[in-house]
Parts: C-alpha cells; sequence; structure tokens
C-alpha cells in the first residue's frame, strides 16, 4: 500500500535552509542580528559553525567574519560555487543534496538484526556518549550542545550507544534529520534506516515535514534515505570556511 500523500508546506525556505532558520524558529540561537549590517547568522559556538546569509555578497562575508568565533570556522550552505573574498580560507567543499521526505514513511518490517536493540530517547546523560559517537563517525558537525536542537534517539546494544539521530535546522514547515551514525561495530543491522523512519514520524506527528542533507558522493546514505521516502530536491554546495585572522 502506498503512503498518503500530506499537505506540504511552501518550499521557498528549504533553497536557503540555515538563513531560513536562524531568522525565525531559530532565531533565538542566531548570532549576527546585531552585528555590522546584520547581513549574517550564526548558531552558537557550542551548537555548532553553522552559518548563512541571505546573499553572499562582499558585505555579508564581511559580517560573517565578525561573527565568527576566534579561530572557529564556519560551515555554509551554498547555492554554487564559493567565491571567497580576499582572506579567506576554504577548508572543505564539496556537493550536498537536499533531501525530502513528501509522504508519510511507513517503518521497515522487523529485522532479526535489530533484536533485541530498541530505540530510545536520548537525554543530557546521554551527550557525552553522543558527542563520543559524533566524533568517531564525523557525521557532519556536531559539538558539546548541539543535542539540544532535540529530537535525538538512539539504539543501545548490550549498553552500548550503537547509533543515533536527530534535529537541527528548523526553517518554518519543515525540520531537518542531522547527525545521523552507527559506531562501525554495528553497522548493516539497519540501524541507521530505523532511527531516520523514526526520527521523521516524530516531525510529521509535530505538524513538519521532514528534511536532510548528505554528501553526493555518500551513495550508500542516500539508498537508506530513499528507502525510508526521502527523495532529493536540489543540490548544495558545502563551504567549511575560515575568515582572515583577526587584527589583535
Amino acid at each position: 500500500m502506498n503512503a498518503p500523500h500530506l499537505q506540504l508546506p511552501n518550499e521557498v525556505p528549504l533553497d536557503n535552509p540555515i538563513w531560513a532558520s536562524l531568522t525565525t524558529r531559530h532565531a533565538h540561537l542566531a548570532i549576527g542580528a546585531e552585528i555590522g549590517n546584520g547581513l549574517a547568522r550564526q548558531y552558537p559556538a557550542n551548537i555548532g559553525p553553522l552559518a548563512a546569509f541571505e546573499e553572499p555578497t562582499p558585505d555579508a562575508y564581511s559580517d560573517l567574519a565578525q561573527v565568527i568565533p576566534t579561530e572557529d570556522i564556519a560551515v555554509l550552505f551554498l547555492a554554487s560555487e564559493p567565491q571567497l573574498p580576499d582572506g579567506w580560507q576554504l577548508l572543505r567543499g564539496g556537493v550536498l543534496v537536499q533531501m525530502i521526505c513528501r509522504r508519510l514513511p511507513i517503518p521497515p518490517a522487523p529485522d532479526p538484526l535489530m533484536q533485541p536493540a530498541s530505540i530510545q530517547p536520548l537525554t543530557p546523560a546521554d551527550y557525552s556518549e553522543m558527542l563520543a559517537l559524533a566524533s568517531l563517525t564525523e557525521p557532519g558537525p556536531f559539538r558539546q550542545h548541539t543535542a539540544e536542537l532535540g529530537g535525538f534517539l538512539g539504539i543501545r546494544v548490550e549498553g552500548r550507544l550503537a547509533a543515533m539521530a536527530g534535529r537541527r535546522l528548523a526553517p518554518v514547515g519543515f525540520s531537518e534529520i542531522s547527525a545521523v551514525c552507527t559506531h562501525p561495530d554495528f553497522r548493516g543491522r539497519g540501524f541507521a534506516r530505523a532511527l531516520v523512519t523514526e526520527v521523521a514520524l516524530s516531525i510529521y506527528a509535530d505538524g513538519d515535514t521532514p528534511v536532510l542533507t548528505s554528501f553526493e558522493a555518500n551513495t550508500t546514505a542516500i539508498k537508506v534515505y530513499e528507502e525510508v521516502g526521502f527523495s532529493i530536491r536540489r543540490r548544495f554546495y558545502l563551504a567549511v570556511v575560515k575568515p582572515p585572522t583577526k587584527a589583535s
């Protein structure tokens, strides 16, 4: 049986999702509104280095340089390849696919490999293990307080945190699934698909539509997300950048 179509929100905010999140539902977290001309925004450093501007103009980069903490970086999702002003460093680049789940996901059939594991909400008591798992698997920017963005679920096997996934960006009408990762000791058991499905269902239950991003080259992850019900909406250029050294 096919999953039902749902009434979906306007998708325009997804064309600049970090900016759309930091200027609406995550505006209370945003740093940058009062800095320079207010053309750049970034999450607090202890949540993560995601940053954005409405347009990548020289003035916006100038504002962003003032927003980024000394010796830190910014992670940008850009519509085209980055054209950085003089003095900026591109530390990492790549093509991302943005995926959206326009149908209610159908949970996978019971898998013997999942047993006796179960999906559980993660709490502040789990943060140190979550940070360790993210540091090992590198699912994307994940820092000490990233988990405070909420909605994190995990799977434990014999007491060990084997896999997790949660929420990150929150443009109006949408919620981004992020930090999808599985410890190398527990891969191949369907944990990622099960977690992404559960987080997506919780997002729909809250009245939002699930989205996520993945490196285009990560075809294994993309296949898993497609099995859940996600499809590619568009591409972004990832730019991990560092501003010119600030004068002392």
